[in-house]
């Protein structure tokens, strides 16, 4: 998502989530987007297990091939997904792609942790 937003970086905040978010009744791991039709869905922590972190932290998900760039793709995409509302204790803290987003978000958010990555957000 943050790719088809490049233009928006300013504006654009991650924000880094507990882990503890997967002890929470009801939360399921996907092993890739969410909304992709090949994707399988599962309870935490199992799920876990079925995700392939290699492909979800490699840097690029390009290949030549175009069925396995669009795997790859897919399973960058991997997802946490909490029922109801992620409560703001279990945030703890935020990226943002440059010194402009930082103070932008310091306005608003000055009791979290704010780190610039540049990178997360295809600026590098």
């Amino acid at each position: 998502m943050l790719y088809k937003r490049l233009g928006m970086h300013l504006d654009l905040i991650v924000l880094r989530v507990s882990t503890e978010v997967l002890d929470l009744p009801g939360t399921i791991i996907a092993d890739g987007n969410a909304s992709s039709d090949y994707t399988a869905f599962w309870p935490s922590p199992v799920g876990l297990e079925r995700v392939q972190g290699d492909l979800v932290f490699a840097e690029y998900w390009t290949d030549d091939d175009l069925i396995e760039y669009w795997r790859k793709k897919r399973i960058k995409c991997a997802e946490v997904l909490v029922p109801g509302v992620v409560e703001p204790r279990f945030i703890t803290g935020a990226y943002v792609s440059c010194q402009e987003s930082k103070r932008q978000f310091r306005a608003t958010s000055a009791h979290l942790p704010v780190t610039i990555n540049g990178r997360l957000f295809f600026r590098d």
